[in-house]
Order: structure tokens, then sequence, then C-alpha cells
């Protein structure tokens, strides 16, 4: 992964560059960066990508549906069978839906905070070796972040904000449900079943943002960084981001959007001492954590007058042009999310 960091070191460079050449000219208009158009804001999946004027407020609700199947193992296929020579149990697929709400708020020019809540909704299919199947679920709410963001320029077009948060573990790490191997009773599901991480982390990030006058773009990199150990003796892996996108405007309310993204995740540190890890593929930390790379195209509708000015609909289907899983995974399908932002000033 050190080329994809190289990479978007090249690339922010680059806009850096291409920004400074392009508003020359605008120097001495100072025109500001400006999130009161169809392409002002990131694509609906990148959060935290812009700050607000003194008194300014916002308020989101998006909904993500995340799909999964088929085995991976590193970057190749990988089928039941090749999990079962180890384990008992294999996930089939998985599907995860997120109703996540936001809201924004900047005391002064410089500052705007923000906080996020979520709640979750898991289905997961498995096979056992005999060739039964069985599904479980969870659901309930997630963790809850609450964030900083600190503009550091906003002139020619351009902008910059620094962004510190902090994870505060509201969500469980003992959700529970009957397999047919529990005897009727429900017992503790693995990590990805969880709702929560039950550690405190902190949410780090850096994001660059350019307009011209019929585009809109930016970087952001940003890292999640788990503190301590839950208290089932474990800490997800951190996470580590790097988004690219470029909006175009496609009229006066509607812009379109793509984007490609770098992740990379950490294997989980520690294990619950309630969970078997020879059970099922999903219980053991060594199928955890991978690289990804990842493309998106978005489509964003905003209502710039009457009484729902300030009101923005927004959709982006995401799905990975690569894949390296840390032993063997589900691998993701596609990624897809809608959104409405409401903006007052």
């Amino acid at each position: 992964m050190k080329q994809l960091f190289y990479v978007a070191i090249l690339c922010v460079a680059s806009t850096f560059s291409y920004a400074q050449h392009e508003h020359h000219n605008h120097d001495e208009e100072s025109t500001q960066w400006s999130s009161g158009r169809p392409d002002g804001h990131a694509p609906i999946s990148v959060m935290g990508d812009h700050t607000h004027h003194k008194g300014g407020i916002m308020f989101s609700y998006r909904y993500m549906t995340m799909d999964m199947r088929q085995l991976r193992s590193g970057t190749d296929d990988a089928t039941t069978a090749n999990a079962h020579a180890n384990y008992m149990v294999a996930p089939v697929d998985m599907i995860m839906n997120m109703h996540m709400l936001g809201a924004m708020y900047a005391p002064s020019d410089k500052i705007t905070i923000m906080a996020m809540a979520n709640y979750l909704e898991n289905d997961m299919n498995l096979q056992m070796r005999n060739g039964n199947q069985f599904s479980t679920s969870t659901s309930g709410f997630g963790d809850v972040m609450v964030s900083a963001l600190y503009s550091i320029f906003n002139k020619n077009r351009k902008a910059m904000h620094a962004q510190l948060g902090i994870n505060i573990p509201t969500g469980s790490i003992e959700a529970m449900d009957v397999t047919p191997m529990s005897m009727g009773n429900e017992v503790q599901l693995p990590y990805p079943m969880q709702l929560g991480t039950g550690s405190f982390g902190a949410k780090l990030g850096l994001t660059y943002l350019g307009q011209s006058d019929k585009f809109s773009w930016g970087h952001q990199l940003t890292g999640m960084i788990n503190f301590n150990d839950n208290d089932q003796d474990y800490k997800f892996g951190n996470q580590y981001r790097f988004n690219n996108w470029i909006g175009a405007k496609a009229g006066e309310n509607l812009s379109v959007s793509i984007r490609l993204e770098g992740v990379v995740i950490d294997e989980i540190d520690g294990a619950s001492s309630l969970l078997n890890p020879m059970m099922v593929t999903t219980a053991d930390v060594a199928n955890s954590g991978g690289t990804f790379i990842n493309s998106g195209f978005g489509v964003n509708y905003m209502i710039k007058n009457g009484g729902l000015k300030g009101l923005r609909f927004a959709s982006e289907i995401s799905t990975p042009l690569y894949q390296d899983l840390n032993g063997i995974q589900l691998k993701q399908n596609y990624n897809l999310m809608f959104g409405l932002q409401y903006a007052m000033h």
C-alpha cells in the first residue's frame, strides 16, 4: 500500500498546482470555496467533507446497504469447501443496513462541531460442513462520533480543514442469536455481527477542497484509531482512508460525481474469550482486515429556492476495484447510499 499513499501525495500536489494556476486571476478577489452549489458537497458517502460559516446548522440522514458475498483469501476467490477445511462453519453472504443521523453547527467561522449516530441491521447466512444452512441477525444502535472541524484556510476557491473526532462506544459488543450448535440458547456472535467497537477511539482527518466554475473536487485523508481493549479484551483494527472525488455541475440544481478511495484496515488486536475461533471463520481474528481500492458514482440534487431551500438529495453506488483480504473472508460486492442534507444559515 506504500504505492497508494505515494499516489495520494502526488494527487494532492497536482491539485494544489492546478488550482493555483486556474485561479491566479482570482487572487485579488479572494473568492471563497462555496458549499452552496449542487456540487459543493462531497459524495454522500464522504463524512466531514466541509465546514460552515458562523451560525450555520446542517442536519443529515443517510441510509447505506452493504452487500458482501463470495469468500476470498488474499486476492483470490475461495469456496466454502476451502473454509470448511479449517472451520466447522463458513459464511455465505452478509447484508448490513445502516441508518445514520448527523448534525453540524458552527460556533465560529473557524470551528464546526459535528455529531453522528447510527442504527445497524446485520444479516448473515452461513453453511455448515454437512451442507445445512442457517442465518443470524443483529440490530441496534452503534457507536457515536463527535468531531470538531477546524478551517485552516478558505480563499481563491480553495479550502482546507482538519478533523479531530472521538468515538464513544455506545454500540453493543454482546449481540447474540441462536445457532444450530447452541441447542436453542442464544450465544455470542462473531465480530462482524457486533453493533459497536466497545473501545474509545480518535478520528483524525485532513481535507482539501477546490472549485472552478463547473467543477468541485477534493482529497480527504482520515485515520480511525482505537485506543483501548474493550470489555472482551480485544479492539477492532485501525482504519486508514484516502478519498478523492470530483463533482461536475449538470445544471443549476444537479451534479454528478466520481470517487476513488483507498482503504487499509488492520487486523483485530486480541480476541474474545466468548468465541471459538475454530468454529466459524468470522470468529477467528486472523480473518480480519485487508486492503481495498473502491470506486464510486454519485448523483446530487439541491433545492436552491422556496421553502425547502438548502435541502439536498444525494445517492452513490460504490464497488471495489481491488480487495486483498487477510485470511478468508466474505468479499465486498457493492455499497449503496442515499442521503438527505438540510442546511440553515
